[in-house]
C-alpha cells in the first residue's frame, strides 16, 4: 500500500536509507516471482517484457518507497497493480503509434474481468493465509470446495456445530483482512 503518513526510515528522499534498500530487497524476494507470473499471462507470455514490466513496476516502488506503508501485511496488491497499469499503458501507447510488428499477441491480453479476477483472487488468496488453520480449513471445505456444514464435518472429523461456529468466526476474521487490505464490501 502506499500512504502517505509512515515514511520508511524517516527517509525524505527517494529512499536513500539502509531499510529503504532492505525493503526493497524483501520485496523482490517475496513478489518478483508471483509478479512476473501474474505479468507474463498479461503480455501473453512475452518473457523480455514482463521482465520489464517487473523491472518497472520495482522501480515505482523504490520511487515511492518513502510512502510505502511497512505495516501493511502485503504490497502484492499493490504491486500487481502498478504492473497491470504499465501494462495497459504499453497497450495504449502501442495502438496510439504506426503498427513496427504484428500486434497478434495484443489480442492475447485477458479482458479486464479477468484481470479483476485474478487480482481479486490474489488478494483473497492472501487475506486467508491470515486466518488461523481451523478457520481457513472450514472456508475451504464450505465456500471453495461447496460442501455443506455436515459435509464439510464428516471431512474434517469435528461436530456440524463447530464448523458452522468456525465458519462465522473465519467469515469475521476474513472480513476484517480483506479490509486491511483496501477490499471494501
Amino acid at each position: 500500500m502506499v500512504t502517505d503518513e509512515h515514511p520508511v526510515g524517516g527517509s525524505a528522499a527517494h529512499g536513500a536509507g539502509a531499510a529503504d534498500e532492505e525493503l526493497m530487497r524483501a520485496l523482490y524476494r517475496e513478489h518478483a516471482g508471483p509478479l512476473f507470473a501474474f505479468v507474463l499471462h498479461l503480455v501473453a507470455g512475452d518473457r523480455q517484457r514482463a521482465e520489464d514490466v517487473v523491472q518497472e513496476t520495482l522501480v515505482r516502488a523504490w520511487r515511492n518507497i518513502h510512502r510505502l506503508d511497512p505495516q501493511v501485511d502485503s504490497l502484492r496488491p499493490w504491486l500487481v497493480t502498478v504492473a497491470r497499469r504499465i501494462v495497459i499503458d504499453d497497450h495504449r501507447s502501442a495502438r496510439a503509434r504506426p503498427h513496427e510488428v504484428d500486434a497478434e499477441a495484443l489480442k492475447q491480453l485477458p479482458a479486464e474481468d479477468d484481470i479483476e479476477r485474478a487480482l481479486r483472487m490474489m488478494t483473497v488468496a492472501d487475506a486467508l493465509a491470515d486466518l488461523s488453520p481451523a478457520h481457513r480449513e472450514v472456508i475451504v471445505e464450505t465456500y471453495l470446495r461447496g460442501r455443506t456444514a455436515k459435509e464439510a464435518a464428516t471431512e474434517l472429523g469435528i461436530p456440524a456445530g463447530t464448523v458452522r461456529s468456525r465458519v462465522f468466526y473465519a467469515l469475521r476474521s476474513l472480513r476484517l483482512a480483506l479490509e486491511e487490505r483496501g477490499v471494501t464490501s
